[in-house]
C-alpha cells in the first residue's frame, strides 16, 4: 500500500475508510479526517495555490506513505515506528474518546513523519526553499479546524454547547495541538536536512521515543482528567461507523 500519486493516496485512503466501517475499528476516525486534509491539499495544487506544485504533490505522496507504510506493518504484525504502534493498539481501547484517537495519529503523522517527509523531498537541495510552502500546509490545516469542531460536536453534544460559550475551543486544544505539531515538524526537518543521512536512522529513532511519550500523554492523561474524558465517552453519540461518517463529511 505505496502510492505515487495523490489519487491513489486519497485512494488507499478509502479502502482504510471502508475497512474500518465494516470490522468497526476506529483506525477509521484518523484516516477519515486526513483523507480530508488530503483532498484539501490536491485542491490547493489543482489551484496552484504552492509556490511550487509538483513538489507539494510529492511531498503529500512521501507524507502519506509512511502512514500507510505503518498501517500496512501493523496489520501483518509487523512493528511500525513505536508512536505509529501505539496510536494502533489504543483503537481497542473502548475509552478513549474519538478526539484522542485523532490526537494520537496526529501526534505520530505530524511530529514525526511529517519532519521526515519534508527532509526526504528537499534532499540535495536547501530545505529553507521548503519553508513558504510549509507553511501553506498549515493554513489549509487551520481551515479544517472548524470542520473537526462541528463534527465532534454531532458526536458529544455537550462540545457544541462548549464552543458556543466559550468560541475558543480550537484554540484551547485542536489549534493550539496542530500548532505546536507543525513547528516541531519544521525545526526536526531542519534537524534531519542538516545531518548526513547516515545518522539519520538515529535522529528518527530518537524522535519517535519522543513522540511516543507525547502520546502517553493523551492515551493515559492522569486520574482526573481520565475520570472527565470517561463521562465524555459515555455521553459520545452513535456507532464507530457513524462517527467514521461524521468525520468524512464536508
Amino acid at each position: 500500500m505505496q502510492a505515487t500519486t495523490i489519487n491513489e493516496v486519497i485512494s488507499f485512503l478509502d479502502e482504510i475508510i471502508k475497512e474500518s466501517k465494516e470490522k468497526s475499528s476506529t483506525m477509521g476516525y484518523f484516516a477519515a479526517l486526513y483523507q480530508k486534509v488530503t483532498c484539501k491539499v490536491k485542491e490547493g495544487i489543482e489551484n496552484d495555490f504552492f509556490d511550487d506544485n509538483p513538489r507539494m504533490e510529492r511531498l503529500d505522496i512521501i507524507f502519506a506513505n509512511r502512514y500507510l507504510q505503518a498501517y500496512t506493518d501493523y496489520k501483518n504484525n509487523t512493528p511500525p515506528t513505536t508512536s505509529w504502534q501505539l496510536a494502533f493498539e489504543e483503537a481497542d481501547n473502548y475509552w478513549l474518546i474519538v478526539l484522542q484517537h485523532l490526537l494520537l495519529g496526529m501526534n505520530a503523522h505530524i511530529n514525526l513523519d511529517l519532519g521526515i517527509a519534508a527532509a526526504e523531498v528537499m534532499k540535495g537541495k536547501n530545505i529553507n526553499d521548503l519553508k513558504d510552502d510549509f507553511d501553506k500546509i498549515n493554513v489549509i490545516l487551520g481551515e479544517l479546524v472548524h470542520d473537526v469542531e462541528k463534527e465532534l460536536s454531532l458526536i458529544w453534544r455537550t462540545l457544541a454547547k462548549i464552543i458556543k460559550a466559550t468560541e475558543k475551543f480550537d484554540t484551547i486544544l485542536i489549534d493550539f495541538s496542530m500548532k505546536l505539531a507543525r513547528d516541531g515538524a519544521w525545526k526536526y526537518a531542519t534537524l534531519l536536512a542538516d545531518s548526513p543521512e547516515v545518522d539519520w536512522a538515529k535522529l528518527i529513532s530518537e524522535r519517535d521515543e519522543k513522540v511516543t511519550k507525547k502520546a502517553q500523554i493523551v492515551s493515559n492523561p492522569g486520574f482526573l482528567i481520565r475520570f472527565l474524558l470517561k463521562i465524555i465517552r459515555l455521553e459520545e453519540r452513535g456507532s464507530i461507523e457513524t462517527k467514521i461518517e461524521i468525520l468524512e463529511k464536508d
